[in-house]
């Protein structure tokens, strides 16, 4: 089955709603185009979630992060915007995506965006001995 380049997003039911996890990814192969120049703007992406009663399906995302392909984005509306996105198909507890674009202009680029829900207080972390 092929995959296609395409905005919608799916999900499916996180198969243990009632335990906080993380999900990390990392998405090497992100693209899109410079709004000023048309050239081509790579970037390395990391999401990092914590699900609430849905989970990001893998193969939609996939498709998702190719539709920027052929796009031109300012590197901080792309981020907020996939972020954006991502929260609305997911409804997560928390989110982060970092992306960290190659060099343009001698100048690399890392944007951060995160969301928390509102409701939603994190676990403290056990640091172990």
């Amino acid at each position: 089955m092929s995959i296609r380049a395409s905005k919608i997003l799916e999900t499916f039911p996180n198969p243990t709603p009632s335990r906080d996890y993380t999900i990390h990814m990392r998405m090497p192969e992100f693209t899109c185009l410079c709004p000023k120049t048309g050239q081509p703007d790579f970037a390395t992406l990391f999401l990092e979630y914590v699900p609430d009663q849905t989970c990001i399906e893998l193969k939609s995302l996939k498709g998702y992060i190719w539709s920027y392909r052929d796009e031109g984005a300012f590197h901080e509306a792309v981020t907020n915007q996939i972020l954006s996105d991502l929260v609305n198909a997911c409804q997560p507890r928390f989110m982060r995506l970092r992306a960290e674009f190659n060099v343009r202009g001698g100048i690399y680029t890392q944007v951060v965006v995160e969301h928390r829900a509102p409701d939603w207080t994190p676990p403290t972390p056990v640091h172990l001995p």
